[in-house]
């Protein structure tokens, strides 16, 4: 192809492509705010460089100026795809800000070459930017609510979310089984991203815990590209307010060579990786200043005799223990029960 009909097929394209522009069908919403960093996420229906602009909060126009541009990029190199996560760091304590998201539509990506349809973002024009708000180290009060279990009804995750009061709930804490596998990402959107969007998560994060039913299905392996975590892992820690949190991963609830796990499951060294990891993390310095300790983990480790539970019990509840934590939250069960230590 000579170099004319090359950018001649170009323009075809282009051409082609402006009576279905690029959409944005999913998202934002927030992961990983702290009093310095917020990742944010989002979905589009065609390939696209993507980027997310910040300014102060405020009640000039988002138009009054240009605003400081942060891009989905790895390894110094803009990140092209469908799946946008923009992590911004070096931000102020206790401050809210507003921003959108942007996605330039990708048509071509040659070595030397990379051609742009059209460009799609929030909207900041007809309606207030979105907003959210860092954490501050010396907040003294914390509200949160928990969801669990929903297994993709999106009626009952509504319902469950009658508790949440936008500007006072810090975060909603989503304690695994929101689907019930992990086949495709459609499935994980419908099951209960795109609801979280729609009621709070674009200006409220969420913060995630999986279950033994996320563990499950050929999209498994994809957990992490939808929920971040400062381990990089499902297992993590970290301060809110006057409240330090774990959160613990018990994995699959019968033993490693059960049938229906058909040769995939090796929960008991993973739950082995984490009782390492826990004890680090009591004797840290943060976890033994923090005023209150919460422990979050799907399945529960007591009330229980099938494997995963009580593999989790003897291997995390003497660290737990010893180490005074205020409570322990957990779902799995589908109806409430109270165990005292």
């Amino acid at each position: 192809m000579t170099q004319r009909s090359f950018f001649s097929f170009i323009l075809f394209l282009v051409c082609f492509h402006t009576a279905s522009a690029i959409k944005i069908i999913s998202g934002p919403y927030l992961q990983n705010v702290t009093d310095s960093e917020v990742t944010i996420i989002w979905r589009t229906d065609a390939d696209a460089l993507s980027w997310v602009e910040l300014a102060p909060d405020g009640s000039d126009s988002f138009y009054a100026t240009a605003h400081p541009r942060y891009y989905a990029a790895d390894m110094g190199r803009a990140v092209i795809g469908r799946l946008h996560k923009v992590t911004i760091r070096k931000l102020q304590p206790n401050t809210t800000y507003r921003y959108r998201i942007l996605s330039s539509e990708v048509l071509v990506e040659e070595p030397y070459y990379v051609g742009y349809g059209r460009t799609t973002a929030t909207d900041v024009y007809g309606r207030e930017a979105l907003r959210f708000t860092t954490t501050g180290p010396a907040d003294d009060s914390l509200e949160f609510l928990m969801v669990n279990d929903i297994h993709g009804d999106n009626k009952k995750f509504e319902e469950l979310m009658a508790g949440f009061r936008k500007g006072e709930t810090d975060f909603v804490l989503f304690n695994g089984d929101m689907v019930s596998f992990m086949d495709n990402e459609n499935q994980l959107f419908e099951g209960f991203l795109n609801k979280a969007v729609d009621m709070f998560a674009s200006e409220t994060p969420f913060i995630m815990v999986r279950g033994n039913h996320e563990s499950r299905g050929k999209f498994a392996q994809k957990y992490m590209n939808y929920f971040p975590t400062p381990t990089g892992k499902p297992y993590y820690a970290l301060q809110r307010g006057p409240v330090y949190f774990i959160f613990l991963d018990g994995g699959e609830d019968k033993p490693d060579n059960c049938m229906e796990y058909y040769g995939t499951a090796f929960g008991d060294d993973y739950r082995a990786e984490q009782a390492e990891w826990l004890e680090q993390v009591v004797a840290s310095e943060d976890f033994r200043k923090a005023p209150y300790h919460i422990v979050v983990c799907h399945v529960p480790p007591v009330g229980d005799t099938w494997h995963g539970p009580a593999h989790s019990k003897a291997l995390w509840l003497p660290i737990l223990n010893k180490a005074g934590i205020d409570i322990m939250l957990c779902g799995h069960l589908h109806q409430h029960e109270w165990h005292r230590p």
